[in-house]
């Protein structure tokens, strides 16, 4: 898909923009021109939830992600990662595809954020074009653009930014997209108008996604213990499941969407206009049996531009088997 460059008269206007207001308006009315969905503005800051994420860690609900832990100082501030950083552009982009079917037999569940083409490939080359642009704006300007490539709490500033609220399966929540969000953000050393931050949370006394977790991953409002939660298992975790993971496992072959399709937000949330989140015919509904068949340079093929590549061919067949399994009469 191509992308309209910055007209001469753009350029010519973009070189008397000088204050933080002015940039703010061209960059926010770019970024929606390039193909986002969401865009909001925080300043460079310590993320507030900074002590909660470090509690999180220190009692092992990390599970097997040890580069979380390796990489936590990192999220201390934007400046770890880009020194000199002053503002954090946060974006959106809607993934939720209407008409998409459901998993049948021998077939199985892959999550809503991996049916199509890889975000991180699809985001990136958007934010690349919304960095040349601030640059444009401001030659000086230094940036760095992360789309789950850095250590950076995307949720928070995301909240700060005011494109959502925290809910209690520990998503971001947006009024027009419900938690069906990729986040990205470009720290830069611009200062730019910061929005004003969303409330914490507008969940109230609900509990539809703690009650619907099918492995009661969500132990509190607010908390995911990864070592229950059958995305990490099936996404994450290397070697054999345990046996209590493989018989709650279900159809899910890749990630689990259940906390999620609960949430009272989702229920009308509008549909992602974006052709690549489109469902591939070979990754959803997903062929178990043909996977189980194939060999990897077939899975390298099938999956090349799939968020499913890097999980890779080994954990996918043993969590095909796991299905099955399942599956099976008893």
């Amino acid at each position: 898909m191509l992308y309209s460059r910055p007209s001469n008269c753009m350029r010519e206007a973009s070189a008397v923009l000088s204050t933080p207001e002015e940039r703010t308006a061209l960059v926010k009315a770019r970024a929606l021109a390039i193909g986002f969905d969401l865009v909001g503005v925080a300043p460079a800051v310590q993320p507030p939830h900074l002590a909660a994420f470090r509690r999180w860690i220190a009692d092992g609900c990390r599970a097997g992600m040890e580069y979380l832990a390796r990489h936590a100082a990192l999220r201390d501030h934007p400046e770890r990662l880009l020194p000199g950083a002053r503002s954090v552009i946060v974006v959106a982009m809607n993934y939720a595809v209407a008409g998409e079917k459901p998993a049948g037999p021998s077939q199985g569940e892959v999550a809503r954020f991996a049916r199509g083409l890889d975000y991180h490939q699809v985001i990136r080359s958007r934010l690349r074009l919304l960095a040349e642009e601030l640059r444009r704006l401001a030659p000086e300007a230094r940036c760095r653009a992360t789309v789950d490539s850095a250590p950076i709490m995307e949720r928070d500033f995301a909240q700060l930014a005011g494109l959502g609220w925290f809910g209690k399966n520990t998503t971001l929540v947006t009024d027009q997209f419900g938690s069906w969000v990729f986040l990205a953000t470009l720290i830069t050393t611009i200062e730019l108008m910061p929005d004003i931050p969303e409330a914490d949370s507008r969940c109230g006394l609900c509990r539809a996604c703690i009650d619907a977790c099918p492995t009661g991953a969500l132990t509190a409002p607010y908390r995911l213990d990864a070592r229950r939660c059958l995305s990490y298992w099936t996404i994450e975790h290397r070697g054999p499941f345990p046996k209590e993971v493989a018989e709650q496992i279900g159809n899910r072959v890749f990630g689990c969407d259940a906390c999620q399709q609960a949430c009272p937000y989702n229920r009308n949330a509008s549909p992602s206009k974006h052709p690549e989140f489109q469902a591939i015919d070979d990754v959803h509904p997903l062929d178990l049996h043909r996977l189980i068949a194939s060999a990897e340079s077939d899975f390298q093929t099938i999956f090349a531009r799939s968020p499913l590549l890097r999980t890779g061919w080994q954990r996918l067949r043993r969590n095909a088997l796991a299905v099955l399994g399942r599956q099976r009469p008893q």
